[in-house]
């Protein structure tokens, strides 16, 4: 069995067809999947999803660093009154990203920052969104400590030293469909080197379709191929690395 530790369900290209995507998945051997917010509109639907599908859908709440320029305090205070929720997991996905810049590298360290804190004050582990800020995400984390209740590095891009450096903090490595792409030499030696215990899987549908799916609407059930490419790279099998990454999963977010 599987989990895929990071999707949106929540987002408009699954709103004809997402207990059919659910279906799909299940009879694929997903036993659970996070669908994670990024604004407060997709929180609540997160949130909504995760009672629709008991048992099988959980939810995260959080703003996104692209949308951090509009978050203020009746945003924070929805997320926080959403978080109470059981069927939520886990806060986020928070972090930076210093590729699209949609917010402000100021307002999204501050966000960050503030996120992390709410995060802690919650209980809950956080969901890190980390592109092309790799140092700056991992200096804010240090300086807020902001694993005190653990962590998950999504759709990690950085090399194996960076991953050390955050599995260091406590924080789990999350792989995406991206590691089935034929350039991908710096995920699969991240895939190779890290233990299993320090791994998850996902698929960030719709995004990041994997090898042969690509170029298609990514799903949950789809992260059985990222399972099956890291098995590929470690000479193990897909149902070792299942059973690791479940593991990982349901410690990390205790499900």
């Amino acid at each position: 069995m599987l989990i895929d530790s990071h999707c949106h369900l929540n987002l408009a290209q699954f709103k004809e067809d997402y207990a059919e995507v659910v279906d799909r998945a299940r009879a694929a051997g997903v036993e659970k999947m996070v669908v994670v917010g990024t604004d407060s509109a997709d929180s609540i639907r997160a949130v909504e999803l995760a009672h629709r599908f008991p048992g099988t859908v959980y939810a995260a709440v959080g703003i996104h660093p692209h949308e951090s320029k509009d978050a203020d305090e009746a945003v924070y205070a929805r997320l926080k009154a959403l978080a109470a929720d059981d069927r939520v997991v886990a806060y986020g996905e928070i972090g930076l990203d210093y590729y699209h810049n949609h917010s402000p590298k100021t307002v999204q360290r501050r966000e960050f920052a503030r996120q992390l804190n709410l995060a802690a004050e919650l209980g809950l582990p956080v969901i890190i969104h980390d592109r092309e800020a790799h140092r700056e995400v991992y200096d804010i984390i240090r300086a807020e400590d902001g694993g005190r209740h653990g962590g998950v590095i999504h759709c990690f891009s950085a090399d194996y030293a960076w991953a050390r450096r955050f599995v260091d903090l406590g924080f789990l490595i999350s792989l995406p469909g991206t590691i089935t792409f034929p350039r991908s030499e710096v995920q699969r030696e991240v895939a190779m080197k890290l233990s299993l215990d320090d791994l998850l899987v996902e698929t960030d549908a719709p995004f990041l379709a994997p090898v042969p799916r690509r170029g298609r609407r990514n799903e949950p059930a789809y992260v059985a191929y990222v399972a099956r490419k890291i098995a590929e790279i470690r000479g193990t099998t897909p149902e070792a690395v299942a059973a690791a990454t479940t593991a990982n999963c349901r410690r990390l977010l205790s499900f």
